[in-house]
């Protein structure tokens, strides 16, 4: 009996590397996303940014033939697409930030205040003693509130462990989106030559039927994702926008503030607007208890007009995905991988659905997916 001992060898070192992976998997894990992690986060940010990219190029001089306008239209779109993140995320935070401060300032002003009315209520309750009311009224919670902030601002200790640990991180994260952004900008700008030589090694290694097969669901994957970051925007922008404008015709304060903030949270599908709403509400909450109530209705019914017309229309339809599915990717994809599963869960999902979908139906054929 003739052994192959090749196969062999390549078989029992594949077991190998295997049961190292196994039996090792948190380091290798950690190592390997370790070192890959500029290249990943590259991956994501030049994905989000090519869909404003691409917009740009599709209306930056497209009848001119002149060669600086074919030249230019790539990198000068990319600065424009890399611009308008910037001045959304300056924007958001912008709105956000100096208000959530001057709440944050008002609760405390308003917290001794408040504990003080509440001592005065449980005073009137029967079976809590007379020495439990009077120990509370001897606290001074002014000087015991301003304690508590002053160890929240300034921190626990000057421990030179922490230091140096934090320096690290922080010097780490930099070099870490230094490199992000430098793989983002390659992938943006060589993304065409990129596509080209990942087609030439697939077709070279792969057989036609599998490539085939293999191209189509890429494609069906990039439509999904793609069909999703902008139907999520539009619905989370129409939803930020509708708050704000309820918000200033009711008179209630921090309008614009809370306005981004759920606009920012609705990008997390289906449960995203309701963390908004509950930092709303205990803002409103300090300056007004009425208005806060008040709020809290007109985001519940702002959610069912929501999640009935504007959802269905802006992004249900446009990744083709039942309700049902939508949950359960959310339910799923927060459970194993938190906010981040929720986000990628969804399009994930929707284009699963559709090759399983078209698959049973036979309503594509994958032989007949065109070449590009």
């Amino acid at each position: 009996m003739n052994f192959n001992w090749k196969l062999l060898f390549k078989l029992g070192f594949s077991v190998f590397l295997l049961y190292l992976c196994i039996s090792y998997w948190d380091k290798v894990s950690v190592a390997i996303l370790g070192a890959s992690a500029p290249i990943i986060i590259g991956f994501v940010i030049a994905y989000l940014v090519n869909i404003i990219m691409s917009f740009y190029e599709r209306h930056y001089f497209v009848k001119s033939k002149k060669k600086w306008s074919i030249k230019s239209r790539r990198p000068v779109c990319m600065i424009g697409a890399f611009l308008t993140v910037l001045a959304v995320i300056a924007l958001v935070i912008g709105l956000v930030v100096p208000q959530f401060i001057s709440c944050i300032q008002v609760l405390i002003e308003k917290l001794p205040t408040a504990i003080a009315d509440g001592i005065t209520r449980l005073s009137k309750v029967e079976f809590i003693s007379d020495e439990v009311i009077a120990a509370l009224k001897a606290i001074n919670w002014q000087e015991k509130i301003a304690g508590i902030v002053g160890v929240a601002s300034t921190g626990v200790g000057n421990v030179v462990g922490i230091l140096i640990t934090s320096v690290t991180a922080v010097f780490s994260g930099i070099v870490t989106g230094f490199l992000s952004l430098i793989f983002a900008i390659y992938f943006l700008l060589g993304k065409n030559k990129l596509l080209r030589q990942g087609k030439k090694v697939l077709k070279h290694y792969l057989k036609e039927n599998i490539y085939k097969k293999l191209k189509y669901g890429l494609k069906v994957f990039n439509d999904s994702f793609h069909r999703y970051i902008v139907g999520q925007c539009i619905e989370a922008v129409i939803l930020g926008v509708l708050c704000t404008v309820g918000m200033l015709i009711l008179k209630m304060p921090y309008a614009t503030m809370i306005g981004a903030l759920i606009a920012l949270t609705a990008l997390i599908p289906i449960v995203g607007a309701f963390f908004g709403a509950g930092i709303g509400a205990f803002m409103i909450l300090t300056e007004d208890p009425i208005k806060a109530l008040i709020f809290v209705i007109y985001i519940v019914v702002l959610q069912q007009l929501e999640g009935n017309l504007i959802y269905p229309k802006v992004v249900g339809t446009s990744i083709g995905l039942p309700a049902i599915w939508v949950l359960a990717a959310v339910t799923v994809g927060g459970g194993v991988f938190g906010i981040t599963g929720m986000l990628i869960f969804v399009p994930l999902t929707a284009a699963i659905f559709k090759i399983v979908k078209d698959d049973i139906n036979n309503k594509k054929e994958l032989s007949d997916v065109p070449e590009n």
